[in-house]
């Protein structure tokens, strides 16, 4: 999963790009490991490439003399952790690195060009994973390279964590949460797959996000029974009718708004620009949380559905047996994004009220909880520090995701996640994970592996 950036700043400017050549030698050995990465197709279904990852990355690590490495072999696939120990007796717990190896399908007739090799071209590197999220995993595999090659001496633990199943199942970080808890414990971690910055056309730098939160998934079947019957004698109820009426009550619905640390911090950043009704909604529900018609306000505005509370969709539908039989089964898949700190029995009671008593609402998976972070003030600085060395003075703003990452496993079990990426996109030309031609400015990526090295060391020394 990849997040939106610093959402609801737009426009449409001409954007010069020209071609880089990278004379850091660092930058190359960055541009190499991209390149490596993005030509092993890791599409979760093919698990063998994920494996061909891992033993690519394995293989670096080692080479550099980080013998630490641990693979686990996984519900078919493959997940990794490296540890770098601290030189002498640590003086903290560790840092824990998150990344994930695999990307979602991209179909060469798709695209204009092969998903599965480097192009670089007018200023891009273009991908499948340029974005979501193999720049991430390249950046901290070159950071720790470059680190142990100059001789550097932690004085803390540092953990990474490689998931090979992030965009489907979870079930890696899941196991790493649980299962491998010893081999990942640690003070807080650092995650690529969130944070970032967004850029106009043409134009300044929006800011850059810090993730601290998102939302938990939760995903709820809606099912209609009947008797059924023979489709010329019509009954009086019919099981697709009643989910149908289900779905639309579900539609008009809206969840109780709400704020947490993140998104009021988020909210106090977008207003002081946002003009207009939106953002006097928004001053309007700073002012006072309880003030719900302000939130609709906000909530309806395209660049902010979800930001505000709990959303749940229907996504899948399914009903009846035969085109001349009255249906006996009707039946949907409602997908939730949770706002944190709402438990999923208490949606799905609200789901069940609207639902009425014609339909059964019932779990489909078992959500995870994810807390937000606090916003320690040694990660807020080291991030800030990073991302200010290249944007002097840029908004640092704290997000909460709409969507899930793996961070949400760790949080759930205590350790603190923070989505600190430094690459940046410009919006919304670049907003294409898991689209077609994703790309990565080329500049934002070569910022990215000297903003991760800072930051890494920052946190470490």
């Amino acid at each position: 999963m990849r997040r939106t950036i610093v959402a609801g700043l737009l426009a449409s400017l001409a954007f010069p790009v020209l071609a880089q050549t990278p004379t850091d030698p660092w930058h190359a050995q960055g541009r190499e490991l991209l390149a490596d990465l993005i030509a092993i197709p890791t599409v979760t279904h093919r698990t063998e490439e994920v494996k061909r990852s891992v033993t690519y990355l394995k293989g670096r690590f080692e080479k550099a003399g980080i013998n630490d490495v641990i693979v686990k072999d996984h519900d078919g696939t493959q997940s990794m952790i490296v540890r770098w120990k601290a030189a002498g007796k640590p003086k903290k717990k560790p840092l824990l690195l998150l990344g994930h190896l695999d990307v979602v399908e991209a179909l060469p007739t798709d695209w204009s060009r092969d998903p599965f090799k480097l192009i670089e071209e007018g200023g891009y590197f273009y991908g499948r994973g340029a974005i979501d999220m193999k720049n991430g995993v390249a950046a901290i595999t070159n950071t720790i390279l470059r680190l142990k090659a100059e001789g550097y001496k932690p004085k803390r633990d540092i953990i990474i964590f490689f998931s090979g199943d992030e965009e489907t199942s979870g079930n890696g970080a899941k196991r790493a949460t649980t299962e491998w808890r010893s081999l990942i414990d640690a003070e807080y971690a650092l995650n690529a797959d969130a944070g970032g910055g967004a850029k106009l056309k043409g134009g300044p730098m929006l800011g850059f996000g810090l993730q601290t939160s998102e939302k938990m998934y939760q995903s709820f079947s809606f099912e209609a029974r009947n008797p059924g019957g023979h489709s010329s004698r019509p009954r009086p109820d019919n099981a697709i009718y009643d989910l149908s009426d289900a779905l639309k009550r579900l539609q008009a619905h809206r969840f109780e708004p709400m704020l947490n640390d993140t998104t009021r911090a988020y909210f106090q950043f977008r207003q002081k620009g946002e003009k207009g009704a939106l953002g006097d909604a928004m001053r309007r529900w700073l002012a006072n949380p309880a003030d719900g018609a302000a939130a609709d306000i906000v909530e309806a505005d395209p660049t902010e559905v979800g930001s505000t509370r709990t959303r749940c969709v229907a996504t899948r539908l399914e009903g009846g047996h035969a085109d001349n039989a009255l249906p006996q089964l009707a039946k949907a898949t409602v997908n939730c994004r949770i706002f944190p700190g709402v438990e999923a029995k208490a949606v799905m009671a609200d789901l069940q009220k609207l639902a009425g008593d014609k339909v059964t609402v019932s779990y489909i998976d078992t959500a995870t909880p994810s807390p937000p972070s606090p916003l320690r003030p040694d990660v807020v600085k080291a991030y800030t520090d990073q991302v200010h060395k290249r944007f002097p003075g840029v908004d640092i703003v704290p997000q909460m995701s709409a969507g899930a990452t793996d961070g949400l496993f760790f949080r759930s079990v205590g350790i603190p996640v923070y989505g600190v990426d430094g690459a940046w996109i410009v919006v919304p030309d670049d907003e294409r994970a898991h689209g077609r031609d994703e790309r990565i400015p080329v500049e934002a990526y070569y910022g990215n592996l000297d903003h991760w090295y800072g930051l890494v060391k920052a946190v470490t020394g």
